[in-house]
Order: C-alpha cells, then sequence, then structure tokens
C-alpha cells in the first residue's frame, strides 16, 4: 500500500516536485489517464474488481432481499455460484459465468450485546459502515485492515487482516454465524451448533456457501495516538521486532530506491480531543512515482536524491477513535501480493524482497511489513503460527507479473502462506502442505457442495476440484 496516514510529510519525495522540471506532472498526469477505471457506462451485466485484475458476465446476477429468498434462490440458480462484495480480491474468487450473488440488501445490525462485548451483523455490510455503527454505539472492532470498504463477508472469508503483534486478524473474533449451502440449507454455526464447521468456515473463501449474518466479539471503542517517523531502512528493521513488542500496533513501510522507510505505531490511551491531520497519502505516492519516471534510469542518483529529501522528515502525532486512525482512504488502484511468514521469517524474507524489488528500476511502491497474532481457523494463513505480512504493490496499468514470478518463491522459500485476495499462483498440492487442516477443509466442502457448484475455474484450481 502506499505510505499511510501522513508519514512522509516533508520527506522522501514530497518536495521533489521544487526539485524537477515541470514535465514530471505532465508526464504522470499522461500516464495515469491511460490507467483510469472502467467507464461507469459499462455493460450493466458486467462486473470488474477495484484493480481490473479480475471480471466476468455471469448468466444472471442475485440480489436476495433476505436470507429466506436466498436460501430459495440458490438451488435453482446456474453455477458456479459466486458471492461478490466490494471487489478489493486480486485473485479470480469472483468471476464465474454461473450466479454472482451480491449481499447488498443484507447489511446493518441485527442485535448489540453490550454486557457480553457481542454483536450478530449481517454480512453484506461494509466494514466502514460497521465501524461507525459500532462507534455510534460506543463500541469498536479490536483490530481493522488498512482498507475498509471491503464487505464484512468478503473481508473474513479471506483472512483479511490489520496489524499487531498480539492481535488476530479479523476472523478470529467470529463466534457464529449463518450459513446458506447451495442446496438451500440453512446452518446455524456456532460453539453449540455445528461446532465443527465454525474453524472451517471463518475463512472459507466462499466454498462452503453464502454467508448472512455473524456473531462477532466486539469491545468499548477507544482512542489511540499515532506516531510516524522516516528512519533509515536497516535501523527499522533492527528496530522492528522491539517496536512491534512495545506497542499496539506497529508497522513498516520500505522505500524502495530511498535507503528509507517509515514506520507508524499505534498506543491506546485515554479519550481525549481528537488531533488527526488531513492525510499526504495521495501526494507522497505521486512523488514517489515522479521520483521513479525521472531518475529510474539511474539508480544510485535516484537513491542518492531520496535520501536527502528523506532528511527534512519530521515525526508527526495524531490522536483518535481507532476506527479513524487504523483505515484510510485509497484512490490511486494497484495490484498487490502479500503473503504471510512465521514470524522468526518475517524480516529475513523482508531484506530478501527488498533486494529483489530493487533489480526492477519501475518499482516505486512502498513495501508493508505488518505482524499478526496466529489463530486456529483451519485455511487462515496464520493459521498456527504468530506472523509477519509482506505486502507488494504495483500502479494499476502497469505490469505487475513480477509480483508473482519474482517474489512468490522468494515469499515460499521462507515458509510464507499467501494472502487468499491477493495475487498467488499456488494450487492444491502446495496448499496441501501449507495448511495442516487443509484435508480436514476439503472433506466438509464436498459435504456441503457435494456437486462443486460452488467452485469456479480459480476455487477449482486450489481445491483440485471440477467447477460446475
Amino acid at each position: 500500500m502506499t505510505p499511510r496516514r501522513d508519514l512522509l510529510k516533508g520527506a522522501a519525495a514530497l518536495g521533489l516536485a521544487a526539485h524537477l522540471p515541470g514535465q514530471a506532472q505532465t508526464q504522470a498526469q499522461g500516464r495515469a489517464a491511460t490507467t483510469a477505471p472502467p467507464a461507469a457506462n459499462a455493460p450493466a451485466r458486467s462486473w470488474q474488481n477495484w484493480s481490473g485484475s479480475a471480471g466476468c458476465t455471469p448468466r444472471q446476477w442475485l440480489l436476495p432481499a433476505d436470507e429466506a429468498e436466498l436460501a430459495r434462490l440458490l438451488p435453482q440458480s446456474p453455477g458456479p455460484l459466486r458471492c461478490v462484495g466490494a471487489g478489493h480480491s486480486f485473485t479470480a474468487l469472483v468471476p464465474t459465468p454461473g450466479s454472482l450473488v451480491a449481499l447488498d440488501k443484507l447489511s446493518g445490525l441485527v442485535s448489540v450485546d453490550k454486557a457480553r462485548n457481542q454483536i450478530r451483523v449481517r454480512a453484506g455490510t461494509r466494514l466502514g459502515q460497521l465501524a461507525r455503527l459500532l462507534d455510534a454505539e460506543g463500541l469498536a472492532l479490536h483490530n481493522q485492515p488498512d482498507i475498509d470498504v471491503q464487505s464484512l463477508a468478503g473481508a473474513l472469508a479471506t483472512g483479511t487482516h490489520g496489524t499487531g503483534a498480539e492481535l488476530p486478524a479479523l476472523h478470529a473474533h467470529v463466534l457464529g454465524l449463518r450459513l446458506v449451502t447451495p442446496a438451500g440449507e440453512v446452518l446455524e454455526i456456532g460453539p453449540d451448533r455445528n461446532p465443527e464447521l465454525l474453524a472451517a468456515a471463518q475463512v472459507s473463501l466462499g466454498a462452503l456457501g453464502v454467508v448472512t449474518e455473524y456473531t462477532l466479539a466486539i469491545r468499548p471503542r477507544y482512542m489511540l495516538r499515532r506516531h510516524v517517523w522516516i528512519a533509515p531502512t536497516d535501523e527499522l528493521l533492527e528496530q522492528a521486532p522491539e517496536l512491534a513488542r512495545r506497542h499496539r500496533h506497529f508497522e513498516m513501510y520500505v522505500l524502495p530506491f530511498t535507503g528509507h522507510g517509515a514506520a507508524i505505531t499505534h498506543t491506546e490511551v485515554a479519550p481525549g480531543a481528537p488531533e488527526h491531520p488531513a492525510s499526504a497519502d495521495e501526494n507522497v505516492l505521486a512523488d514517489l512515482r515522479k521520483l521513479r519516471d525521472w531518475l529510474g534510469r539511474w539508480p544510485e542518483l535516484r537513491r542518492w536524491t531520496a535520501a536527502r529529501l528523506v532528511g527534512r522528515s519530521q515525526p508527526e502525532q495524531a490522536l483518535d477513535w481507532s476506527w479513524r486512525l487504523l483505515s484510510s482512504v485509497r484512490p490511486t488502484r494497484f495490484n498487490e501480493s502479500e503473503y504471510h511468514l512465521p514470524r522468526e521469517a518475517g524480516l529475513p524474507c523482508l531484506r530478501e524482497i527488498v533486494q529483489t524489488l530493487e533489480k526492477r528500476n519501475e518499482v516505486f511502491f512502498p513495501i508493508e511489513f505488518r505482524f499478526v497474532k496466529g489463530d486456529s481457523a483451519w485455511l487462515s494463513p496464520f493459521h498456527g503460527r504468530d506472523s509477519c505480512s509482506v505486502a507488494c504493490h504495483a500502479l494499476q496499468g502497469e505490469a505487475y507479473d513480477y509480483l508473482v514470478n519474482d517474489l512468490g518463491p522468494v515469499f515460499r522459500r521462507h515458509g510464507g502462506r499467501p494472502h487468499w485476495g491477493k495475487l498467488h499462483d499456488l494450487a492444491a498440492p502446495q496448499l496441501q502442505a501449507l495448511y495442516p487442516r487443509f484435508a480436514d477443509f476439503q472433506a466438509l466442502r464436498r459435504r456441503l457442495d457435494p456437486d462443486g457448484r460452488l467452485l469456479n475455474p480459480h476455487l477449482a484450481k486450489l481445491f483440485g476440484g471440477q467447477h460446475a
């Protein structure tokens, strides 16, 4: 992702426009025009994800008004049956020539239990909407991802996470759910009903059925103080484990061809008057791109220039409610690959990823590094191990095959498991070796979907089955 929440104000290439001819901006704008998102008047039956890396024209769309209508429609609809949220997955989880299910009408809170710190929420609710609904009740999610426009169902199904050495991904807070199978059967899943399905359904890739509601563990709302600073990359890599131990949230962004990175910590504090400067993320990303465009042919000059500009940066502080600081808006579109490494392999892998990316002069997106607590969901990328995540990006409209071809082998050498919604090329044989409960998930999947009606070509590759 881009450097988060003001992390380079006055740093890296933020002052670059003052040092380079105005032609840089003109060239960048010209290229941006060729990578604009599809026109709003595209055919109504077509679907495309956020980055444009996946799309389809389904035979029919299903927009059920409630769970009962969904249960009636699924058995009689042509497969493959796939469910779509906000389209923020970069892999082909959604595309189908059959039936595409949108849960937009299944949105909002069902119930709030403040005594038990639990809520019941419909699966089509967007994360940002949920955060605001909870805030109005004096409540909050335990953690949030960097982007909050995803549907709750899509985020949970793919193992979406935030950062925090002692904070697990979102799905670890799923206490129960309601699932509609392809045959139209409605299952209530939780510790007391169908408990064997809970660990499988927490991260399911939409391969078990369509989830309509979740029971989530939540907490009273809380304030965070954010601290952002720039430092040499080697210094941050050395300090990262201790920073992650001392702070509720720690993450860093290595800035390619600069020799520097940005560190961000969030610490829970007593409520106070919010101090939340406007984000400069998009300006920063545009200026990093200018640095690439003008000096990409001369990486040493690029690095020398960036190092001197970085020296102007000043640390920044912010104070606000958790949901306002942990998630942000991402107007610039990109394609992304992310892997989750065993905690002890995280930093060695990051070092090799940086070295690999810096062999390509066109790279300019920061490399994101986060910590995530392990959990027990069967297909969770964090199953059974505390982890570190490394995410790499390429601008929409520019080549991104290297994210898979060049970086994938590096991630796998370090024992990485791919984010289910991010670009990778793994198939059933490799996944079987990475996930101890993969065979158990397969058995449940075949039981709930014996005809493979939920398998599109991508899922058929992941699970080694035949798609409908």
